[in-house]
């Protein structure tokens, strides 16, 4: 990562989505997180207070160090387990079917390759395992849409790589989940264009 990436990108997240109307958000997501959980996209933490009692672990994986440091707060205050497990999304460290749960908020817009990051959920997760995920993505609305593709240059380069304009849906479909619960919103006001969220859960194929 470069400078501005490394040290810049992690401070404006932190704050940018540890907002009042975020957190509601987060607790929804992670309501019904259970057992053994891969985050990928751990950042500074800001799932763990919102995590409930039912977590016995969290995996994660991030590639900032930064925001392992901005998360020592909360780590200390957690009473979950937290095992960083990796930098990268796509390349997940961890064995196959180990996992009963795996969240992502506000990260598969960053990742390079974001189907090859869920298939690595997908991977490590048991059969039937559990997605659950909150992201903002493309707009069904053309105007808000075409503002995204246009934008959406500035943003990769001002955020680490961030995607306005992702069909989050999708994406999580063809990397083989099955989407059980899907809705779509706009959720962080204006303007439009940074604000409209997927929140789910989608679910490992069973063998």
């Amino acid at each position: 990562m470069g400078w501005w990436a490394e040290h810049v990108v992690p401070r404006i997240t932190n704050a940018a989505c540890n907002t009042p109307d975020i957190r509601p958000i987060r607790e929804r997501v992670c309501s019904d997180l259970r057992g053994d959980v891969v985050e990928i996209g751990f950042g500074s933490g800001l799932n763990l207070p919102h995590l409930p009692a039912g977590v016995s672990g969290v995996w994660a994986v991030d590639p900032s160090a930064l925001g392992r440091k901005l998360a020592a707060a909360r780590l200390a205050a957690s009473s979950v387990p937290v095992a960083f497990a990796g930098l990268d999304g796509q390349h997940i460290e961890l064995p196959n079917e180990r996992f009963e749960a795996a969240v992502s908020t506000f990260t598969l817009c960053t990742i390079p390759d974001a189907v090859a990051a869920l298939r690595e959920l997908r991977r490590v997760l048991k059969p039937g395992g559990t997605f659950h995920f909150v992201e903002h993505g493309r707009s069904p609305d053309p105007k808000v849409a075409r503002w995204q593709d246009r934008l959406n240059p500035l943003q990769g380069r001002l955020f680490a790589g961030c995607h306005l304009n992702r069909r989050i849906g999708d994406l999580i479909a063809e990397a083989g989940f099955a989407i059980e619960r899907l809705a779509t919103y706009d959720g962080l006001g204006r303007p439009r264009a940074f604000g409209y969220l997927y929140e789910g859960v989608a679910r490992a194929p069973k063998t």
